[in-house]
């Protein structure tokens, strides 16, 4: 008995040494194998080194063109004494007296002094201001007033108001000038820039696009000698006579129409239109305007069958295409060169002119004295007839 508990004593001594000895290898074995390690991935950080903060935001072209053109962009204040109409004359009749008593005795004239304000901008070192003519035409005094705040007494040395350009002088150093562009090349779509100080607020820019071009004044309700750029930038009064300008800042036209009730509806006169008008102004204070005397319809085939079917119209319409004179003022230039009512013009100078318009513009650029060759349908008949320009008179003969 004593010797089976010895042997059931010694087997679990030999199990247990086993055990421990399994437990051992085991973990020798575990503390021998690589550990497993978990790496998260990589994030890049930002290179304090290489990083700058940002310092500047770099200007569009809109407030580019506005640097560089608003301080040669002025407003002009302009005054002008009007004298009330006295009463009429009957008033003073001895018999009306005698009935009225001095009831109504006349009342001298009374003056009054009406301001107005606009815009304008200068064109060369010598101060030359471009402005419109409504602005500153009966004015007896005018102020012009710099972005930098300056002030100077501006001295008007014309307006010409079938254009409404007009050029106001000042004296000053270091005037600050425009740079002029093209309004040649322009395209519906284009970017327009205009500066200006609509209801007395300085320096106000406004963006937009050139929305047509070639505009006649009887489509806009006035009454000029001017193809107008439309645009859409925000035009208000005070913006008269302030300059239109493209993406580069580049004056390419003369704001100075908006139609009252209606949004987006601007107009300019293009740039070549006004550095022609303000050069005569500044040489001799007038402009002279190539003059034919004639008046012209546009042909088209519509106002042919209108014509035709007039039993008043005093000749025969026989064109579909061209410009027709309807009147030519007797003793007028276009009289001695033997143009009549019913010609109908094709050519002017030797271009192409089939409408009322084009004969007008191509006539704006020639000077008085220019002897001008008019081509004419006639009769069925095909007629180049030459004549002399005249001064422009200062009212159209009636």
């Amino acid at each position: 008995m004593r010797d089976r508990r010895f042997s059931y004593s010694r087997l679990f001594t030999s199990l247990a040494l086993l055990l421990t000895g399994v437990l051992l290898g085991a973990w020798a074995v575990l503390a021998g194998m690589p550990t497993a390690r978990v790496s998260a991935l990589p994030i890049d950080a930002p290179d304090t080194k290489a990083s700058k903060p940002l310092t500047t935001i770099s200007t569009n072209f809109i407030a580019e063109a506005a640097r560089l053109t608003g301080p040669a962009v002025v407003r002009i204040n302009a005054s002008r004494t009007v004298s009330s109409a006295p009463l009429p004359e009957v008033f003073n009749d001895p018999m009306f007296r005698r009935f009225f008593g001095d009831e109504f005795t006349p009342i001298p004239p009374r003056q009054r002094v009406e301001r107005g304000t606009g815009s304008g901008f200068i064109i060369d070192k010598q101060g030359d201001i471009i402005t419109n003519a409504h602005v500153v035409e009966g004015s007896t005094s005018v102020t012009v007033t710099l972005k930098d705040g300056r002030k100077f007494e501006g001295k008007v040395l014309g307006t010409d108001p079938l254009t409404d350009i007009a050029v106001v002088k000042v004296k000053g150093d270091n005037l600050p000038v425009v740079k002029l562009g093209s309004s040649a090349n322009l395209q519906p779509g284009e970017w327009a820039i205009a500066i200006g100080n609509p209801l007395g607020l300085d320096n106000t820019v406004t963006a937009g696009i050139i929305s047509a071009l070639g505009r006649r004044s009887g489509e806009i309700g006035v009454d000029k000698r001017v193809s107008f750029i439309q645009t859409d930038a925000a035009i208000n009064p005070g913006n008269s006579g302030g300059p239109l300008l493209n993406e580069r800042g580049e004056v390419i036209g003369v704001n100075t129409a908006i139609i009252e009730g209606a949004q987006g509806l601007g107009f300019s006169i293009p740039i070549e239109t006004a550095q022609r008008i303000a050069q005569q102004l500044i040489s001799t204070g007038s402009v002279k305007r190539a003059y034919l005397g004639i008046q012209m319809l546009t042909l088209n085939p519509e106002t042919k069958e209108r014509l035709k079917s007039d039993p008043n119209v005093p000749f025969e319409v026989t064109e579909e295409r061209g410009a027709l004179i309807t009147r030519v003022v007797p003793d007028s230039p276009a009289a001695r060169g033997g143009l009549r009512i019913g010609d109908v013009i094709v050519k002017v100078g030797g271009e192409e002119a089939l409408t009322a318009d084009r004969v007008q513009q191509i006539v704006e650029t020639k000077s008085v004295g220019d002897k001008i060759p008019v081509e004419v349908r006639r009769a069925g008949q095909t007629q180049t007839l030459i004549v002399e320009a005249g001064q422009f008179p200062r009212q159209f003969p009636q």
